[in-house]
């Protein structure tokens, strides 16, 4: 059994450059306290090279020209230093589902059975690096059997380290005492000892360490000869993504929002493509600046979020996972172009709601259908120009009154592999019969015999009723102002020949929208009556 340790050397800085890949290569601070007392707590290896080093004060690294200054304490550094955490996190259970969480910058992995798909060990351990790159973060990764001499070596090596079994001792030997992480008492007795190194740890008489230095260093003897076995504590997988960037200056302008929702885009991507996972919904939060003279200007005016709101919130649902981040980002700008901030933002989230990615396989002979991710990006668009509730596939109502619909959220269905699922073909199905629902019905004169229609006058024309069925019927909102009660019919008719001629001006005049051809000939039909305007009304025909 092997382990394999991921430790993120300067795990602050590195959080920092991930959020803000401009730093990379410049000279970065990371200062921390209240002012003025504040010192340097990290200095990237630049900076170190300029003079600076932690635990000098603000005011003297001001002096070094062409030093990027950061606080630590502030709430985005913290949030940077999660979100690297959690990208850490992701790294390793893209490998593995054995994990421990050791420390923000440390993660132990179980590589029981990778070694069916990889060739090696060296190998496991170029593609963790490599990974992690893709992520942002530059690791040092170590291999060894047992857990604790896999954290040592990757908090004190550089790069990949091997250490084979039974080696433990011989490879950790040259490292000093401090790399075990003693209290401090502990290391300034080793110190005056004159133990300064793992080697020299271990080659003293383990019942005299015990007699002067306890159990404690018994135990970090143990660690310097490799010898402490234990099993992994294991981590639990979180179950949604996010990515959050508090803002120096409030932002009222889409294209610097825009390009802040790419950054964190690009990252969240790469944690879900990390862990073979995509978006399904995208879920923005924004802390809003309470001053309401800063607006966001977009290509729309207004906005339906309350005046004086201190948080934005929006979410974007897929049709189909994805995990395009430029195709994401431009659904984002569709959607607070139609329905934008009331003010200036302050801070940006995003949570993203994982899914397993779309896996689809069309058959041969099939028609080739628009990619969904392009699809989505112009109901987008439309939605954006017409309003999104004006956008979609019409979806009936649970209610007995005719016509009555509203506008679902559009979705692309392959029938034929539907079809195939049941077992079924599209050439096997039998023709249903529709009914082309005339908008606004047409008014109509009905003549009744015992109570049955017989003739029928509507559009200019008149027919014989040959034939009827019914009546139906339906009422409803007997409690509201759009009450309604119908008798409705269903009527086959032949058009007398004298007036079919003058019937689609008729129709046209009456409904200029409606199908004037189908005023022309014979066929079925449905009326009804009106109880409360008492008029009779052509709901429809069949086709």
């Amino acid at each position: 059994m092997a382990f394999a340790a991921i430790h993120v050397p300067d795990f602050m800085l590195q959080a920092v450059v991930r959020a803000e890949p401009d730093l990379h290569g410049r000279a970065l601070v990371l200062i921390e306290g209240t002012p003025p007392l504040e010192i340097v707590v990290a200095a990237s290896a630049t900076a170190t090279r300029a003079g600076i080093a932690p635990g000098m004060a603000k005011s003297q690294a001001e002096q070094f020209r062409g030093i990027e200054i950061r606080h630590r304490s502030s709430a985005q550094a913290h949030a940077q230093e999660r979100s690297a955490h959690a990208a850490l996190l992701d790294l390793g259970w893209s490998f593995s589902p054995r994990l421990e969480d050791v420390a923000p910058d440390t993660i132990v992995l179980d590589l029981a059975g990778l070694q069916v798909l990889y060739n090696s060990e060296g190998t496991i351990a170029s593609e963790l690096a490599r990974r992690a790159r893709g992520l942002g973060l530059s690791a040092s990764i170590a291999i060894a059997a047992e857990i604790e001499p896999a954290i040592i070596a990757a908090r004190s090596f550089s790069g990949i380290a091997l250490i084979p079994a039974g080696q433990e001792s011989e490879r950790l030997g040259p490292l000093p005492v401090e790399a075990l992480s003693p209290s401090a008492e502990l290391l300034g007795t080793l110190e005056r000892w004159g133990v300064r190194s793992c080697a020299a740890l271990a080659a003293l008489p383990v019942l005299d360490l015990s007699e002067r230095l306890g159990q404690e260093g018994v135990r970090l003897q143990a660690m310097a000869r490799g010898e402490i076995r234990r099993s992994l504590i294991l981590a639990e997988p979180a179950g949604s993504f996010e990515e959050e960037m508090e803002l120096d200056d409030a932002v009222a302008e889409l294209e610097p929002l825009a390009f802040i929702l790419g950054r964190l885009l690009d990252q969240l991507c790469a944690r879900l493509n990390a862990r073979s996972l995509a978006v399904q919904t995208i879920r923005l939060r924004f802390d809003l600046e309470r001053s309401p003279e800063k607006n966001i200007r977009t290509l729309e005016e207004g906005s339906r979020q309350k005046p004086g709101a201190s948080i934005y919130e929006n979410n974007v649902t897929l049709p189909v996972p994805m995990r395009d981040s430029k195709m994401l980002l431009r659904l984002l700008r569709l959607k607070l172009q139609a329905d934008p901030p009331s003010a200036a933002i302050k801070k940006v989230v995003i949570a993203a709601d994982p899914a397993a990615p779309r896996s689809t396989q069309g058959g041969l002979f099939l028609a080739g259908f628009p990619d969904p991710e392009k699809w989505e990006l112009m109901l987008a668009r439309l939605g954006n120009l017409v309003g999104e509730a004006n956008v979609g596939s019409p979806e009936l109502m649970d209610t007995h009154l005719q016509g009555e619909f509203r506008m679902d959220r559009f979705e692309i269905v392959l029938k034929e592999a539907e079809l195939a699922r049941n077992g079924k073909s599209a050439a096997a199905q039998e023709p249903a019969t529709a009914l082309r629902v005339f908008r606004p019905p047409f008014a109509a004169r009905v003549e009744l015999r015992e109570e049955c229609p017989v003739r029928i006058a509507f559009c200019g024309a008149r027919a014989e009723v040959i034939a009827a069925s019914g009546p139906w019927r339906t009422s409803g909102n007997w409690w509201g102002d759009d009450v309604w009660q119908h008798d409705e019919w269903d009527i086959e008719i032949r058009c007398d020949s004298v007036s079919a001629g003058r019937s689609a001006s008729g129709a046209r005049e009456q409904n200029p929208a409606a199908n004037s051809e189908a005023s022309l000939r014979d066929g079925m039909y449905r009326i009804y009556f009106d109880g409360l305007r008492r008029s009779w009304f052509v709901r429809g025909v069949y086709d």
